[in-house]
């Protein structure tokens, strides 16, 4: 079904690359490829990636107007624009609450102009009904489209499915403010998008980059064949700060560095399997002392070899 016709934003739709949402309170007039009804959805939800949601909340400014929010291990990440603010990955209930405090602390009386999921992963996308609570059941919700079928099979009540998606790219516009939201192809989840702020020059970019930390026990979900490309798809974009979903902001060297432990991890791992090793022998005996200072490495990094060399095994 194809809607050719000028809608109001609340409105589940699926839009086509690099289109542009002029403001809050406008209409949408594009050609809008119709998202399917909830019994069409697909696969449940992925595993959590990080349970620990507690702890002490607080936000940060980044750049003028951009802020983190950090609620325990997760990071969720707003902007304030002319148009209203734009939050992303309301983490948990406990955590959307922290967060609309924030965002009422950072941009008093502004209105929430849009939620945005960077994917469809329980632990960073649940709890938007908090913010709407809080600022109005009609902000819409936006996400990359093959979040809608995985989030609708998932039926949890505190994690809807977004109102809007989009295929490659997607340009918002509230007030004068540009955010721009890349998807990049199957890295950590086969949904997962970035979004840029071009005037403040920053990025935020969860779970399948990190600051100078190896990834995420086994990697649970990752793609490995598309990861790659992922990542060099990512250094096209022009940022000069990151915000993570998890950790410490960072800057272009965060990535690069994320860049070569993926490839040095991949060499490493290729050379054991080459020498006959098995997945066990492999994952006690495959050192990188470069990333030995690196967070979580004793930890999760022998279950990051575990995990390219089932790919590499495989391939």
């Amino acid at each position: 079904m194809i809607c050719n016709t000028a809608i109001p934003l609340p409105m589940r739709a699926r839009l086509p690359t690099r289109p542009l949402l002029p403001a809050l309170g406008l209409t949408l007039a594009a050609t809008l490829a119709c998202a399917p009804p909830a019994d069409d959805a697909g696969a449940d939800a992925g595993p959590a990636d990080e349970p620990d949601q507690g702890g002490e909340s607080s936000y940060t400014q980044v750049a003028d107007g951009v802020y983190q929010y950090n609620a325990g291990s997760h990071n969720a990440f707003f902007v304030d624009t002319d148009g209203g603010v734009v939050a992303f990955d309301p983490i948990s209930t406990d955590a959307a609450a922290g967060l609309a405090g924030a965002i009422r602390s950072a941009a008093p009386d502004k209105p929430l102009a849009a939620i945005v999921y960077s994917h469809s992963d329980a632990d960073h996308a649940t709890g938007a009904p908090v913010l709407r609570d809080a600022f109005g059941d009609n902000v819409p919700i936006i996400a990359q489209e093959k979040a809608f079928p995985i989030i609708v099979a998932g039926g949890d009540s505190d994690l809807p499915p977004p109102d809007l998606t989009f295929a490659d790219n997607l340009t918002l516009r509230f007030g004068g403010r540009a955010i721009e939201l890349h998807y990049l192809g199957p890295s950590h989840t086969d949904n997962l998008l970035v979004a840029l702020v071009p005037d403040a020059g920053v990025l935020f970019a969860v779970d399948f980059v990190s600051n100078d930390r190896v990834g995420y026990r086994d990697l649970p979900g990752w793609h490995f064949d598309d990861l790659y490309v992922a990542l060099d798809r990512l250094m096209e974009i022009p940022f000069e700060t990151v915000v993570f979903g998890h950790g410490a902001v960072g800057d272009r060297g965060t990535i690069e560095r994320q860049l070569a432990y993926y490839a040095d991890l991949r060499d490493a791992v290729q050379e054991a399997v080459d020498r006959g090793l098995s997945e066990e022998e492999a994952m006690e005996q495959v050192r990188l002392d470069d990333y030995a200072h690196w967070g979580q490495y004793e930890a999760w990094f022998p279950m990051n070899v575990g995990a390219v060399y089932r790919w590499l095994a495989a391939s």
